[in-house]
């Protein structure tokens, strides 16, 4: 099914000659992508600018945008394939990775097709590159609410490639699931435009962003993106006191310079909070790094130590073997005991305060 977007607008000549290089970024690896025109020529009319995320990608009649979903006919931009998904999944919420939001429970996990960025190093490329994923799923807002709610899970995760593609469809999730007390969790690489972001911002319950690098120039050539959208949006949804977590992942030589992430954390501490949890994560080959190696164990280490002492209250490691438990930042009490997916609580979280101390805890329980 096929269904006209929410998030677009049609442009007139002058308008489209005034389009900044942005809009014309509109040419991922997708097949669904020959049908692009050259970005050096929009002469023809039905023009629209899509308003989905922050390439602001400019359409010709008969095109895709950057993603390869949406598509321009005839004046009108439509999301293609509209309710057509690659994966239906009950996981732990720990995997999302959330450690502090509703921790020991499970979470209904769907993904679709595409992606708004190109990483080099894309774990999920089968189904955010190249499509090349078997699996295939016809199925309704409702009964994706009806399938949390009989596998017992808590929320349902927008997440495997960046929702914001099918955001429309996913809202029309989110706005069904409230009715049923389930939560909503959007798992993205905060490349969503400030339209999409405030329909999001009404419906999403907690955040984890991938924060890839504090440097442009990385964005530029593993992901071909642009690094100061992602920092405005994450500040404009701490602002609005959803729950947050981020993730970077470290690659030996391209983002786990002590500087670099020295300005990454110090961005945490100052435009959102020490109280923020960040998950450190061990780089594997994959897609167009496979030549990479593994991340150095040291590397993950340092960049725990350099949070730790730069005050970031709540500091986890991923895809290692070991276990990464959680302690009240004032007394060291711990709160959270975990291995792997499995958790232990406990009991010393009451009201999100320390019981011990009464330290007030960045914890959703």
């Amino acid at each position: 099914m096929n269904k006209e977007t929410l998030f677009y607008k049609k442009l007139d000549n002058e308008s489209n000659n005034n389009c900044n290089n942005n809009c014309n970024n509109n040419s991922n690896n997708s097949s669904n992508n020959s049908n692009n025109s050259n970005n050096n020529a929009f002469n023809s009319f039905n023009r629209v600018q899509c308003q989905i995320c922050a390439r602001y990608c400019l359409i010709e009649d008969n095109s895709y945008g950057f993603c390869g979903r949406r598509k321009n006919i005839r004046g009108k931009l439509y999301y293609m394939d509209y309710n057509l998904l690659s994966s239906l999944n009950v996981d732990p919420i720990e995997k999302k990775p959330l450690y502090h939001f509703f921790p020991g429970t499970t979470t209904y996990s769907i993904g679709g097709f595409s992606c708004n960025m190109s990483c080099l190093n894309c774990q999920n490329f089968k189904i955010s590159q190249e499509y090349s994923e078997t699996n295939e799923f016809n199925i309704s807002p409702l009964k994706i609410v009806e399938n949390a709610i009989s596998n017992e899970c808590s929320s349902i995760s927008f997440t495997y490639n960046e929702p914001t593609i099918q955001l429309e469809f996913y809202m029309e999730i989110a706005s069904i699931s409230k009715n049923y007390d389930l939560k909503n969790i959007f798992v993205s690489n905060g490349y969503m435009s400030d339209e999409s972001l405030d329909l999001i911002l009404k419906y999403i319950d907690a955040f984890n962003i991938d924060l890839k690098s504090f440097s442009n120039d990385f964005y530029k050539n593993i992901s071909n993106a642009n690094l100061n959208n992602v920092l405005d949006n994450l500040k404009k949804i701490y602002k609005t006191n959803k729950h947050l977590e981020i993730t970077n992942l470290l690659i030996n030589g391209k983002n786990d310079s002590s500087p670099m992430i020295s300005s990454l954390l110090q961005f945490i501490v100052d435009e959102l909070s020490p109280s923020v949890p960040i998950h450190f994560s061990r780089f594997f080959p994959y897609y167009k790094m496979m030549n990479t190696s593994p991340t150095i164990l040291e590397s993950l280490y340092n960049a725990q130590k350099t949070a730790i002492d730069m005050g970031l209250e709540y500091v986890y490691l991923g895809n290692i073997n070991s276990n990464q438990n959680s302690y009240c930042p004032n007394c060291g009490e711990p709160l959270i005991k975990r291995n792997g997916y499995s958790i232990i609580l406990m009991d010393k979280i009451e009201d999100s305060n320390c019981k011990n101390c009464g330290y007030h805890l960045n914890f959703i329980m």
